[in-house]
């Protein structure tokens, strides 16, 4: 999809960031289609427990996965992240193994530990060692489109399979039909974004230089903060928080009490809104936004637009992507590379 910015002044954006946020929509229904045509998988018979292993980029489809599944699912969907997979994982556990590049050293070490136990495995990378793996053990591999440029930038690739394949063994029916709508809504959503004097724009300005504190509700709302959390790290290189609601009205509203006057000069509140929230949920959003309007810089709501679970989800994804993208422009920052990550990378290979 072409970038509608061409108009746009020159920014920094040498991976081409904006396009793959903008391609969201046909980066779904490719990862779809390859699900959907990849042969070798495993029986569905006698499974009770699904694990969707994968860290950062490739980590965060396993969270949407598992909020997706969760209301629907008969069986547990877990996500790890790290190098351990739980003790009950074996012949009767589906493990997805989720690497854009396929060399994610703690990926790969769940994979050999799920493969030595008998699970049933299926891959889903562009190749490295996770691909040489499913090559020697005959296990199914959903390929990754390596055109896309980092894998933060590929959460259609990485959370759209599972769910296809969870479709197909008999777990999660009707699943595409969700797939292909939320696809559509991206597209018109894209195109709504992805215009000089967007809304992402104006609320990467209004954040500003302050510190993003991000809350969602419920299953979808956490993910969702999850997300834009990780892409102001990654695309906008700021420090960045979030949490959920309704567990944060237990323990964290209680420490915007104390330093307002500091607070409120360091941090904005971006509250991310849906429809599927729990009626006590939408009041403690009331109850957070009450409590916090006078200790932080602003509190700024996003809606989730788009019709079903999943439509809302990724709107809230995509959102997010673009606020954080418009963040680095204005501050003249190239989103694309994060040098710290390859850093730690090369520091931990040697």
């Amino acid at each position: 999809m072409t970038s509608a910015r061409a108009e746009a002044p020159t920014r920094l954006d040498s991976l081409g960031m904006f396009a793959a946020a903008s391609s969201l929509g046909n980066q779904v229904r490719i990862a779809a289609a390859a699900a959907h045509s990849v042969e070798r998988l495993p029986s569905a018979e006698g499974i009770t427990s699904v694990v969707v292993a994968g860290m950062g980029g490739s980590g965060i489809g396993g969270d949407l996965t598992a909020a997706v599944c969760g209301p629907v699912l008969d069986i547990p969907v877990i996500v790890p992240k790290g190098y351990e997979i739980p003790h009950f994982v074996g012949p009767d556990t589906l493990v997805f193994c989720v690497s854009f590049s396929g060399n994610t050293e703690e990926t790969v070490q769940v994979a050999e530990d799920a493969i030595s136990r008998g699970a049933r495995v299926v891959m889903i990378t562009s190749g490295g060692e996770l691909g040489a793996l499913a090559q020697r053990h005959g296990v199914a591999q959903v390929p990754i489109d390596t055109s896309i440029p980092m894998p933060r930038a590929g959460i259609g690739a990485v959370s759209i399979p599972p769910l296809v394949v969870l479709e197909r063994l008999g777990l999660l029916p009707g699943i595409s039909n969700q797939i292909a709508a939320a696809a559509e809504h991206l597209d018109e959503r894209a195109a709504a974004l992805d215009v000089v004097g967007s809304e992402a724009a104006v609320l990467a300005r209004r954040i500003g230089r302050t510190i993003p504190v991000i809350y969602g509700g419920g299953l979808i709302g956490e993910v969702a903060a999850l997300r834009w959390k990780a892409q102001f790290n990654e695309n906008a290189k700021v420090a960045a928080f979030a949490n959920r609601i309704p567990e944060l009205t237990h323990n964290e509203i209680c420490g915007w009490g104390q330093h307002g006057d500091v607070t409120r000069q360091v941090f904005s509140m971006v509250l991310l809104r849906h429809g599927t929230e729990h009626p006590q949920t939408r009041r403690r959003f009331e109850l957070v936004e009450e409590i916090c309007e006078e200790v932080v810089a602003d509190v700024h709501t996003v809606e989730a637009e788009g019709k079903g679970y999943l439509a809302q989800m990724l709107d809230l994804v995509m959102v997010g992507d673009f606020v954080t993208l418009e963040a680095a422009a204005q501050a003249g920052i190239d989103p694309g590379p994060v040098p710290v990550l390859d850093y730690i990378k090369d520091h931990l290979r040697s």
